[in-house]
């Protein structure tokens, strides 16, 4: 049974643009892959069949963005559309890491519509340490080249997610007493030294953003975690760029420690990942452009207190545990950081 109806001319439009070839007919069905009250993912599958009557299978992916308010990057909901727009396909060569290929696009009436190319590759919870290693050091191949190149294929870009986005979520997620008070209450179930690592956190807070602000600004994904990145033999492919914008070096590296990925090998991750990003930054620019306390301090400004909220609101012992543990992974970087100053 299919769930989600498509056009056929549409489709045969959009396949025929992928194969490069004069598709007539397609057949289909269709599989949500991720949903929500104003974006759906679909895959798209079935088989096509070309005017000399060869019949070529097929996956391409339909993704619908009705336009919303993220806060703080009210235009998050169409930076997709206006990232393969303006982007264009060259700044992702020669370093193994890519985009799907867009086969169509459109924006109409607060809704972004594009049919792009399926993602395959191990992804997720499916990821080894290897991999992890590997798509820190390809992202910062990818960060290094356009850094080294004056950033000028972002020149046509105008939907970037600013430089302070990151501070600007730290200090909303701050304000929020139900997190905030919960760490310094003497009630509160977290162990001493977590609740501790986070208040020192905040009271040098300040003075960390004075240090990350005077790093270069590079381009960001910033949702560079396990569910986004697929790894082949070939490359890396890296979906979901609705928040990609100007940031600081190892931002993203904190998403790909800290942002529910693999727990038990979370400080191994750390100890390789940093360095491979900054061995690949450096074959374009001289100079390693962050250092691991600085990658340690973003996990805690990002992820502090996202994950005192999932602890505190959890609605499994599992999932509960699953934010303890990851805060006491990241208490044990920071020690690592610590003892290597």
């Amino acid at each position: 049974m299919q769930d989600k109806n498509i056009c056929p001319e549409k489709l045969n439009y959009v396949l025929s643009k992928k194969f490069g070839a004069d598709i007539t007919a397609a057949d289909y069905k269709t599989e949500r892959l991720h949903g929500g009250t104003l974006g759906d993912v679909w895959l798209v599958a079935g088989d096509a069949i070309c005017s000399d009557r060869t019949i070529l299978p097929y996956k391409v992916v339909y993704k619908t963005q009705k336009k919303w308010q993220r806060y703080g990057d009210p235009l998050s909901w169409r930076r997709e559309y206006d990232l393969y727009a303006a982007l264009p396909d060259a700044a992702f060569t020669g370093g193994s890491l890519c985009r799907p290929k867009c086969y169509h696009a459109e924006l109409d009436e607060g809704e972004v519509r594009l049919w792009i190319e399926f993602a395959e590759g191990v992804s997720g919870a499916n990821l080894t340490p290897d991999m992890y290693e590997r798509a820190a050091r390809v992202l910062g191949r990818f960060q290094g080249m356009l850094y080294a190149r004056g950033h000028d294929m972002l020149c046509g870009v105008t939907n970037l997610s600013a430089p302070d986005y990151m501070k600007n979520f730290y200090l909303n997620y701050r304000s929020w007493g139900e997190v905030y008070d919960c760490i310094r209450a003497d009630s509160c179930p977290l162990p001493a030294h977590l609740r501790e690592m986070l208040i020192e956190c905040d009271e040098q807070s300040e003075a960390i953003f004075e240090r990350l602000e005077k790093l270069p600004l590079v381009f960001c994904h910033r949702d560079f975690w396990v569910a986004n990145i697929f790894c082949s033999r070939d490359e890396i492919m890296l979906i979901d760029w609705d928040t990609a914008g100007w940031g600081y070096p190892g931002e993203d590296i904190a998403n790909l420690i800290a942002d529910e990925s693999d727990i038990e090998h979370m400080v191994e991750n750390f100890s390789r990942c940093v360095p491979a990003y900054n061995g690949g930054f450096t074959e374009y620019s001289e100079t390693p452009p962050v250092t691991e306390k600085s990658v340690y301090e973003m996990m805690l400004l990002k992820f502090g207190y996202r994950l005192v909220e999932w602890y505190k609101f959890a609605d499994t012992d599992e999932s509960r545990e699953e934010a303890h543990r990851t805060l006491h992974k990241i208490y044990e970087i920071g020690r690592i950081c610590s003892d290597t100053r």
